[in-house]
Formats: structure tokens, C-alpha cells, sequence
């Protein structure tokens, strides 16, 4: 199988999982939503309130900003600062796309590295957080999952550049 073949190959696989992370996340913020406004009636309604409600949205949060981070990275819609690039000749543009790319896959594996040693000594000590007794892994884990999908995306990228590949307009990401 040649390399253009396997590429199209991640791209589709990670295609989907983009499309289930988004509405995973939409459910979640959802979710969110529901469970503060549940938590503002039963505060100012019955005085009672559900305890672990700002914990859990705090994850979710979490949740939404590392696999949101990769979802964002996918599709090529996050901030970049490229005016002077853009304005440089094709050659010198593209020279630059491979230094960020090996800049953003190696910065992503090291963070990918770190969360993911600090998720596993969570788990390994059986840390659960104070009111919702959530496993700890799970929060600091979704930064190495995020991070993680990061470095691949780059590395996909990466690939698709120095082959002359290109992804398909509108699947993964405008400037890719």
C-alpha cells in the first residue's frame, strides 16, 4: 500500500472521529447547560442544590478544550497570525508550513508524554475528585488524548506535504 493510499486512510478514520468528538461535545455542553440551569432553579427555587454540578461542568470544560483543540486543528479553522507568510513566494510558504508542523508534533508528543504519565500516576493512586468522585485520570487523560490527536494530525499533514498529497477541499482543514 503506498503512502498517499494510507493517508487517505487516516484522513477518512480520523474524518469520523472528528465528526463523533463534535457531537459528543455538543451533548456534553448541552449537558452543561441543563445541569446549571437544573442547579440555579433547585438553588433559588428549593434551596437545595446538586454538589457535584460545578465540578462536573468544570470537565466538561476540560473535555471540550483539548479534544475541541484536535476537532479545531482537523478542520484548519484555528487563529493563525500568517500575513508576512502569505506574502512570501509559494517555495519559502511551504518551507515554513513543515518547520511549524514539526514544531506543533513535537511540542504535542511532549505534552501527549507528560499528561499522560500525570493521567497514569493518577489512576495508579486511585485519585477521584472531592464531590463528583470522578476518576482523575479521565480529566487529565482527555489532555493526553487531545494532544495527542494533535501530534497525528500534524504528522498527517506533514506527510501530505512532503508526498504532494493533498486532502480533498473542505475535509480536513483549508490550508492544508
Amino acid at each position: 500500500m503506498e503512502i498517499w493510499d494510507v493517508s487517505a486512510v487516516v484522513s477518512r478514520i480520523l474524518e469520523r472521529l472528528m465528526w463523533l468528538i463534535e457531537r459528543a461535545l455538543a451533548y456534553a455542553f448541552i449537558a452543561a447547560v441543563a445541569l446549571n440551569f437544573i442547579n440555579v432553579i433547585g438553588r433559588y427555587g428549593f434551596g437545595s442544590t446538586i454538589l457535584s454540578a460545578d465540578e462536573l461542568q468544570i470537565f466538561i470544560m476540560v473535555f471540550m478544550a483539548f479534544l475541541g483543540a484536535a476537532v479545531v486543528a482537523w478542520r484548519g479553522q484555528h487563529l493563525r497570525m500568517d500575513v508576512v507568510v502569505e506574502a512570501l513566494p509559494a517555495p519559502v510558504r511551504q518551507l515554513v508550513r513543515v518547520f511549524e508542523l514539526v514544531a506543533i508534533i513535537i511540542l504535542a508528543t511532549f505534552v501527549m508524554w507528560n499528561s499522560s504519565y500525570y493521567a497514569e500516576q493518577m489512576f495508579v493512586i486511585g485519585r477521584v475528585s472531592d464531590m463528583a468522585q470522578m476518576p482523575m485520570w479521565i480529566p487529565h487523560g482527555t489532555v493526553a488524548v487531545g494532544f495527542g490527536l494533535m501530534a497525528l494530525i500534524g504528522c498527517l499533514r506533514l506527510v501530505q506535504i512532503l508526498t504532494g498529497h493533498r486532502p480533498a477541499p473542505g475535509k480536513s482543514g483549508s490550508e492544508a
